[in-house]
Parts: C-alpha cells; structure tokens; sequence
C-alpha cells in the first residue's frame, strides 16, 4: 500500500532547509508521467465526489492556498484541479498588489474577505503569505512589521481551522534553472509574451532572498492545523496530479457525507406516481 502522498510532501521546520526534503524535479509517491495521466481520470472523479459531498453537506470548507515562485505553474494547477470541482462549490481567488483600500487596513482583511463559504473549495493563487515574503524580500515594511506577522497568521489558520476550514498549503518549489526555461519560453512564444514582465528579470536576482523568506515562512507557519506541503514542481504533469492529490486525501479523512433529510421516500414516490 502506498504511502499517503501527504506524509512524503509535508514540510518539516526543525530542518535546516525544510525546503529540501526532496529535489525540485523529483516525483515522490508515483513512478512516472505515464502512471500519473493513467490515474489522472480517477483521481479527479474521486475528488469532484468528494467535492460533491462538502458541497451538499454545507457544514465544513476547504482552502487550498498555492505559493511559489513565478512560472511555478499556479494557474495550471487551478485549471486542473478545477475539472473535477463544479464551480458552485469553488471559490477561486488571486492575490497581486494590495490596493489603496486594502492598505488602509490589517494584512489580513482582504484574505478574510476572500474565505470560502461552507461547502466550498476555496483556491488562493498566492495569499497572506506575500506579506511575510515580497514585502520582506523587497524591504516594504519594517523587519519588527513583518516579523510579528508568523505568529498573526498562525492564529488566524488555528481560528479557520477551529469554525471548519482545512486549510492546505502546497508550496510549488521549482529550481533556478527551471524558472529561466520557462522564461524564455515565453519570450519564444508569441500567445505566452504577454505573461512576461521585464521585472521577471529583476526578481530573478533575489531568488537567495526569496528562498530563506520562503523558508522561513514554511518553518514559522507550519502546523498541525495547517500544515505546509512542498511539492517538488519542475514537472508540470507531477505538480499536478501532487497537488490534486493532496486535495483527495485531505477531503477523504474530513469524509464529508450527503444530508439524510428526514423523508417518507415510499409515500413521496407514490405521491409522484399518482395522475395529477
């Protein structure tokens, strides 16, 4: 019997680098690509029952927030795993540059804005983790402003989690040489050019700093109500399947089950039966 994939990608912060654990083009928990797109059909029915499940059960939610570099494959990652989600039960949300409101206010006011309702799958493509990395790779805030802000975010996963949100955290860990091919490819591709930023360029030169902001953040935030999973991404067909994985294992031990309304089913069927 396989390992849960959960236990092979979750994240451990007494490492040195809990960034590590596994190289960024490698695929534990599955053999290749070929067996990954054999199981990806019944994968993503297995999850969209699931979702189907926490849908109509209306009592608990799920948030999947997605970090990574850029080019780490977020948005192809959502396109997957929203195959299987009917979009009545997701609620999908990213995050760029805080606005002039959302300045105005606490960091985290615009991620509570953007939580899922019960039933839903709530997606983030990127999230209130920027606010403990861009801002402190980039020197936004004060040091003593975005150091107090692991232990805010650590209570507000402890609160989600309390009132029944899991929340999963997929950190999408790709190399510095990865993220160059992808670059170019999308300099040589004229319907990808407009994906690209020339500061791409410039953010590439503190890739050191957004790794230990990166680290650290996995080491800080990580916990039994909201654990961190790294998931080795410099192949898309494995971040893929990984990450909708995770997702299956995660709704099958919340186990969500369809209402049981209280309902004389004979006598209803009669009733439907009978000439009007």
């Amino acid at each position: 019997m396989r390992d849960p994939l959960r236990n092979l990608l979750r994240a451990d912060p007494g490492v040195a680098d809990p960034l590590g654990r596994h190289a960024t083009d490698a695929h534990p928990g599955i053999g290749d690509e070929r067996e990954a797109d054999k199981r990806a059909d019944s994968e993503l029915d297995l999850l969209g029952d699931l979702q189907d499940r926490l849908w109509a059960e209306r009592r608990r939610a799920v948030l999947l927030v997605l970090q990574g570099m850029d080019t780490s494959g977020k948005s192809g990652v959502i396109k997957h795993v929203g195959q299987a989600l009917n979009p009545h039960g997701v609620a999908v949300k990213a995050f760029g540059a805080p606005t002039g409101e959302e300045q105005a206010h606490d960091f985290l006011w615009r991620i509570r804005r953007a939580l899922p309702a019960f039933g839903q799958v709530g997606i983030f493509d990127r999230s209130h983790y920027e606010d403990v990395l861009v801002v402190r790779v980039h020197d936004l805030v004060p040091p003593d402003v975005w150091g107090r802000r692991y232990d805010a975010i650590n209570r507000f996963e402890e609160e989600l989690a309390g009132f029944g949100t899991t929340v999963v955290k997929c950190m999408l860990h790709i190399s510095y040489d990865y993220q160059r091919e992808r670059l170019m490819a999308r300099l040589e591709n004229p319907a990808k050019r407009w994906k690209f930023r020339e500061g791409d360029i410039e953010e590439r030169r503190l890739w050191t700093a957004y790794q230990e902001a990166y680290a650290d953040a996995v080491r800080r935030c990580h916990s039994a109500a909201a654990p961190w999973y790294v998931v080795p991404a410099d192949h898309k067909w494995y971040r893929k399947w990984a990450v909708a994985r995770i997702l299956v294992e995660t709704l099958q031990e919340m186990d969500p089950e369809h209402p049981k309304p209280d309902l004389d089913v004979e006598a209803l069927k009669a009733r439907l039966a009978s000439p009007d």
